[in-house]
């Protein structure tokens, strides 16, 4: 070969490796890699597009003034889709318990248990949450945040996943809870009391959490000042730990009193008092001091800690950030199962979270109107927590709940119809727990929907007229209208108590639609079928103040085609 020939190789060559250097630093540095493994689920939705029907005969309403609830049954990759048109950035707070992949019989995928044994196991699993956890993102509102529960098993693949879906700067804590107590029998392992609760925000700089109470049921006195300062509670101003300083070391004199530090002569001076001399005379001057004498006669001193007043005079509330440690009494499994078994009279699921740690989850992110979502329901003890929260409260907040209905281990028993939605029904309307004693309800209103599905192979006019037909529910679930107002063959129109949602098949009918809306006050929504993207404002430009036009299904196909392109 010649030897220009060689050098251009060469060259040829370097100037390859130099491309393949720079391609290689736009890849991925830090992260997960895994083979992704097809999902049966996710598959069938490139010729069948996911749509809502409900279940009538499972229809709850105790009250109408009260907010309506979703449970959504089937496969929660199709319910999230549904969700990402008709709730898109609409939700403050997710919580999820998913399987925790350990191998025994708790997650299934592609119709199958997946193993321990399976070298998969964690593509599968990865691959499972990532599809879900990204149409998951789509429905967060900017403040929202998201809760997943979590063990030793799939913890740290999730902490790195989350980042990548979420961000590591939209991070927010890893909360540690004690599941089960006890020593364990093997000596040559550590034994594993906790588990875990990731929360990541939709965008930390946008989210404000709430900030718990501090307990002041202890606080009972009360003086002249309890109108402004609250009730308070007394706590001695001496004390001997802290480490002898002589400059706190004087007598406090009150009228004929004195008191010294450690109520004596403090002859070994070892007690001093917490306080300066200046802030003591500030303490008498306004009411925070009090002097008491013991059994034996020794004088001691008080200072009053009030409810709303700091020992400064400041006007405060007492109320402080939540920590990652869940506090102890919140959190064993077995009070979950209890509370399961309390409700049925019998065992019906199996390690399911307790309400009392869902609400307390809820009290760190939710407000009083909030929507939560938890698409992973099982049992329904976040629907639980969400009615009792309420209660407690006065609260308006709603949940959707999507489950799958597959039988439970074996058991006979389908979690949605015979566990999920029993357990909501029970708590909403009241129930007889394991002594026979009635509990009563809690109130709350419960659509039940499933999931179907519509053929879409291409997207010709036949399909989209057929999906157009089957989109009703999603539309009432989308605007939250499901009181039925007129029913004609070409129209419809639902309302709830201030908006109401217009449906029309045929373009035709637009000017009965609009004398049918002339005389009613309030917003309408109108969808109004289209085999384009024609919203038909020159149609509706006399009422243009009274609409807001959206062709279908044009407007849930552009969702669609983005989620399974």
């Amino acid at each position: 070969m010649p030897k220009n020939t060689k050098k251009s190789e060469i060259e040829k060559l370097k100037a390859e490796n130099e491309r393949l250097k720079k391609e290689l630093k736009k890849q991925k540095k830090y992260g997960l890699v895994w083979e992704e493994k097809p999902e049966e689920v996710v598959e069938m939705c490139k010729k069948k597009l996911p749509v809502l029907k409900e279940v009538k005969n499972k229809e709850i309403i105790t009250d109408k003034n009260k907010p309506m609830n979703l449970l959504i049954e089937g496969d929660n990759y199709h319910a999230l889709s549904v969700l990402n048109y008709t709730h898109a950035k609409k939700v403050d707070v997710i919580y999820i318990d998913p399987p925790y992949n350990t191998g025994n019989k708790d997650f299934i995928f592609n119709d199958h248990y997946v193993d321990r044994e399976d070298s998969y196991r964690h593509s599968k699993w990865l691959s499972f949450m990532e599809k879900r956890l990204e149409l998951a993102k789509n429905l967060l509102k900017d403040t929202g945040v998201i809760f997943i529960s979590i063990d030793d098993n799939e913890v740290a693949q999730l902490k790195i996943l989350m980042d990548q879906i979420f961000g590591e700067n939209n991070f927010v804590a890893q909360l540690i809870w004690r599941s089960k107590g006890g020593s364990g029998t093997d000596p040559n392992n550590i034994t594993v009391e906790t588990e875990y609760i990731l929360c990541y925000a939709r965008n930390r700089e946008k989210l404000h959490l709430n900030r718990y109470k501090a307990d002041t049921s202890n606080y009972i006195l009360t003086d002249k000042y309890v109108n402004e300062r609250g009730r308070y509670k007394l706590n001695k101003l001496d004390r001997k730990s802290l480490g002898y300083i002589e400059s706190l070391d004087f007598p406090i004199k009150k009228g004929n009193l004195t008191a010294v530090p450690g109520g004596k002569d403090n002859y070994k001076k070892v007690w001093r008092w917490r306080w300066s001399k200046e802030k003591v005379e500030w303490g008498l001057k306004n009411g925070f001091i009090v002097f008491k004498k013991n059994k034996g006669g020794i004088l001691n001193v008080y200072y009053k800690i009030y409810e709303f007043c700091d020992n400064e005079g400041n006007i405060i509330k007492r109320e402080y950030p939540f920590n990652n440690l869940i506090p102890k009494d919140l959190c064993a499994t077995s009070t979950g199962t209890n509370e399961i078994e309390n409700i049925f009279s019998k065992r019906v699921f199996e390690y399911p979270k307790s309400v009392k740690l869902i609400k307390y989850i809820l009290t760190i992110a939710a407000k009083q109107n909030s929507l939560i979502l938890d698409f992973m329901a099982g049992s329904g003890t976040t629907a639980h927590a969400v009615l009792e929260l309420n209660k407690e409260d006065g609260g308006n907040r709603k949940f959707i709940l999507c489950t799958n209905n597959e039988n439970n281990n074996g058991s006979g028993l389908k979690i949605a119809e015979d566990i999920c939605y029993p357990r909501i029904k029970k708590v909403i309307e009241g129930y007889k727990n394991l002594k026979g004693e009635k509990v009563e309800g809690l109130g709350g209103n419960l659509k039940y929907f499933k999931t179907d599905f519509v053929d879409y192979n291409e997207p010709t006019d036949k399909n989209k007229i057929k999906l157009t037909q089957q989109a009703t529910e999603m539309l009432c679930v989308k605007e939250g209208t499901f009181e039925k107002v007129i029913d004609n063959k070409r129209f419809k129109i639902f309302k709830n108590s201030n908006h109401y949602t217009g449906i029309i098949w045929d373009q035709v009918a637009i000017p009965i639609f609009k004398k049918a809306i002339k005389d009613i006050k309030g917003k309408f929504s109108v969808y109004v079928f289209s085999l384009s993207d024609e919203t038909f404002d020159e149609e509706f430009k006399d009422v243009k103040q009274k609409v807001q036009l959206s062709p279908i299904p044009e407007a849930i196909l552009r969702v669609y085609r983005r989620i399974f392109k």
